[in-house]
């Protein structure tokens, strides 16, 4: 009997054991369960908030990830489409021929409303739209930033223009998005190197000399290297002529002085209506006619809004198309 019921009392130990780790595994395998749920919609919704951005203005908290945003100028609404973002309101260029918004962003842009203008956005229409993220920078904005960051979570680049690769960083990370925006920004700066490269084969290793000219209301702009197409001009590598090979935002000429503009490859863009401008006056001038450029057929009139207006990585992915067609290769893809 002692042995018999020492064997019942073996297994039932057994069977305690076996219990305890079939609950056990159990147990586990719901709370994993649990996790990868609450995982999933941490990936799928607000993952990185609230957040605590610092920005040209201060610091903005973004309690969720903004779903209604607001961009109060152009560079911003580059960074935020090319991120997947529809913005709900937005404002057009500040220096538009045919008025409106970017066409290159007409298929990202459908139902925006118009909240400008840029000088003196409508607070009560951005009000209504009812954001929870507004992005704009200090120059152009800072008198507004007291009212704006009263309607929703505000952040601000200190300018535009130069620095638009470190204000797509600050605009992706009060989005969430930093990793596709340095995606982004790498594919592009293999593409504008790629270029670089095919247009220096065909010319036998050497780089061409490229000028950047606007025409504005008042003096004519040569663009300089501390400026938004200075810039993807430099990511290519192209040189520029000695007038524009410093790093400066731009230089303003009359029509006697258009000679600085001269190079190899040159680039015009009209922000205005041509007669408000010095076009005619540049363009009838002995000295333009003189040029290099002009007469080996070498000056190419490229859309404003994408050189001079776009400041984002769409634009000047059409930057590089201009400078290949021009060049005479093959856009990289």
């Amino acid at each position: 009997m002692t042995s018999i019921s020492s064997a019942v009392r073996r297994a039932r130990s057994v069977l305690a054991m076996l219990l305890a780790v079939i609950i056990g595994t159990a147990a586990l395998a719901a709370c994993g369960s649990d996790d990868k749920k609450q995982d999933a919609g941490k990936s799928g919704g607000d993952a990185g908030f609230p957040r605590t951005i610092t920005h040209a203005m201060g610091k903005a908290e973004i309690k969720a990830k903004p779903k209604r945003v607001v961009v109060l100028d152009t560079g911003e609404l580059d960074d935020v489409t090319m991120l997947g973002i529809t913005p709900v309101g937005a404002v057009s260029p500040h220096m538009k021929t045919e008025g409106g918004f970017p066409q290159y962003l007409s298929g990202k842009i459908e139902g925006t409303k118009d909240v400008g203008p840029m000088a003196e956005p409508n607070i009560e229409r951005i009000m209504s739209l009812k954001p929870d993220l507004i992005l704009s920078s200090k120059v152009r904005h800072a008198k507004a930033y007291d009212k704006l960051k009263g309607i929703a979570p505000t952040v601000f680049t200190e300018t535009t223009g130069a620095p638009w690769k470190e204000n797509l960083k600050v605009h992706a990370e009060a989005l969430g998005l930093e990793k596709e925006a340095q995606t982004a920004m790498a594919a592009y700066e293999k593409r504008a190197k790629a270029l670089g490269e095919a247009i220096k084969k065909k010319n036998d290793g050497k780089m061409p000399t490229a000028s950047v000219v606007r025409f504005v209301a008042g003096p004519t702009r040569l663009y300089q290297k501390a400026s938004f197409s200075g810039i993807v001009l430099s990511d290519i590598g192209l040189r520029r002529p000695e007038s524009q090979d410093v790093d400066k935002p731009m230089l303003e000429v009359s029509p006697e002085q258009i000679d600085k503009a001269d190079a190899d490859l040159m680039f015009v863009t009209v922000a205005d209506d041509p007669k408000k401008t010095q076009q005619g006056a540049v363009q009838d001038n002995p000295l333009w006619k003189g040029l290099g450029a002009v007469k080996n057929d070498k000056v190419f009139q490229v859309p404003d809004e994408t050189w001079m207006s776009g400041i984002g990585i769409q634009a000047a992915h059409r930057v590089l198309d201009d400078i290949a067609k021009a060049a005479g290769v093959e856009a990289p893809k």
